[in-house]
């Protein structure tokens, strides 16, 4: 007997509504929450002003060290003791870094929160740091580098990033450092940065059922033993616009593809345009159905994937687009992608083409935002970027409501395919020649 049924249709998409953002100041610190009513899990999420961009020159990598040295123990247990204890409450540390911050997280039911809390502040504020253990980190994450340096790309963005802003600049280098920078450091670099930057209140964000929770509790736990004010966080950098293109040739003899990477400044996170730059940025490169991504995998066959858009930070951003392309064909793919960038500048977006932009950013956004820790996280771009708390409550309708004139303004303001950097990782031999012959700048090999 075959059983034939009607496939169901779609259901009707339920507004998305954020939770409503508590904010205010306690013990010293800043707590930032929302309220999840009925929410068996809870997050608690320590954000410092301490990412990568505090770290001096010539220290890159110590906040990725450090990340990984805070469960190695603390003043009041060791390593086991403490895998013990945050483990009896069924949850983990999680701690990670960006330009911007470094956090600290752990999520666990809620009535587990405050122990969870104490556990977190123990690590942050008081970690043992014994010269065998952070030396035992800074090995492994140098190994760790050396493994993925040997791979196509972190050598090409790193020269993009030093082309765009400056290699003696901070954000003129890589995020976690290189292999060089991470082995060179020392235990008292570690010891010192945290004493200069983990040490401070910073903000606690908590995300849970709130009336199961004492905030004020919470926040006392998270920032005892924590004092001094708050770092001057420094305006937007100034980049100084390029005239002309480069082509940076990264040289990587034998290599049977070439590793693709294209840029040039761009605004902030917080620059009032972020939105239709984003749409603009998912039109040309930024979704499967790209511009790009379109005429270079499904047109030319020359990739398997290429993306495009606009990344930003506090305090700057840049377009960047990435690809790898067979060898042969990698000045032909440069010329493409150049080509589509200026069209996409010169002549804007379609409204067919911003519909599916709007609607898929709309709808994943709807999607992330479904968890505790992803509103957490949410949360914590309100306190980095300085962005009112009824941000995202208002993001998706922003998305929406975006038109293609607006749009494509800001894809002629904001793309400068004539000041690109075109980074080309590959075999010079081989690609060198039809490089130069493209006419799309100078070609200039890289040192590194």
């Amino acid at each position: 007997m075959t059983l034939i049924s009607t496939r169901p249709g779609p259901g009707a998409a339920r507004p998305y509504r954020f939770p409503q953002v508590v904010r205010r100041g306690v013990a010293g610190g800043q707590l930032v929450a929302a309220h999840l009513p009925g929410q068996s899990l809870a997050v608690a999420l320590l954000l410092l002003d301490a990412g990568a961009g505090r770290e001096p020159q010539g220290r890159e990598g110590l906040g990725a060290v450090l990340a990984k040295a805070l469960e190695e123990g603390t003043a009041q247990r060791d390593a086991t003791a403490y895998a013990l204890a945050i483990e009896a409450l069924g949850t983990e540390l999680v701690a990670g870094l960006d330009w911007d911050s470094f956090q600290v997280s752990v999520q666990v039911p809620v009535d587990r929160l405050p122990a969870a809390v104490e556990l977190l502040a123990e690590a942050v504020r008081t970690p043992r740091l014994e010269p065998d253990d952070v030396r035992r980190v800074r090995d492994d994450e140098a190994t760790a580098q050396r493994m993925d340096w040997a791979n196509p790309g972190p050598r090409a963005d790193a020269a993009l990033r030093a082309d765009l802003f400056g290699a003696e600049n901070r954000w003129g280098r890589p995020l976690y450092g290189d292999p060089e920078t991470v082995a060179a450091l020392e235990v008292e670099d570690v010891r010192i940065f945290h004493s200069e930057w983990f040490l401070r209140p910073g903000t606690l964000i908590v995300v849970g059922d709130l009336e199961r929770l004492d905030l004020d509790a919470l926040a006392a736990t998270a920032f005892a033993g924590a004092g001094g004010g708050a770092a001057d966080r420094g305006g937007p950098v100034e980049v100084t616009p390029r005239q002309g293109r480069k082509i940076i040739l990264v040289d990587r003899p034998g290599s049977v593809q070439s590793t693709l990477r294209l840029g040039h400044p761009s605004p902030h996170r917080a620059h009032p345009d972020h939105v239709p730059m984003r749409l603009a940025g998912t039109v040309l490169g930024g979704a499967f159905t790209s511009r790009l991504n379109h005429l270079i995998r499904e047109v030319r066959g020359y990739t398997y994937g290429i993306r495009g858009d606009f990344v930003s930070s506090r305090r700057f951003g840049r377009f960047a687009v990435s690809s790898g392309v067979q060898t042969a064909v990698t000045a032909p793919a440069l010329v493409e992608a150049v080509g589509e960038i200026t069209r996409t500048q010169q002549t804007g977006v379609t409204e067919a083409e911003l519909a599916v932009a709007r609607s898929w950013l709309a709808g994943q956004l709807s999607v992330e935002l479904q968890t505790p820790r992803a509103i957490a996280t949410a949360l914590t771009t309100l306190v980095v970027h300085d962005l009112p708390d009824d941000y995202h409550a208002r993001l998706r309708a922003a998305l929406l409501a975006a038109e293609v004139d607006e749009v494509s303004a800001a894809a002629a303001a904001h793309l400068h395919p004539e000041e690109l950097t075109l980074v080309v990782e590959g075999d010079a031999a081989l690609i060198r020649a039809e490089l130069a012959a493209t006419d799309l700048g100078e070609v200039i090999t890289s040192t590194r």
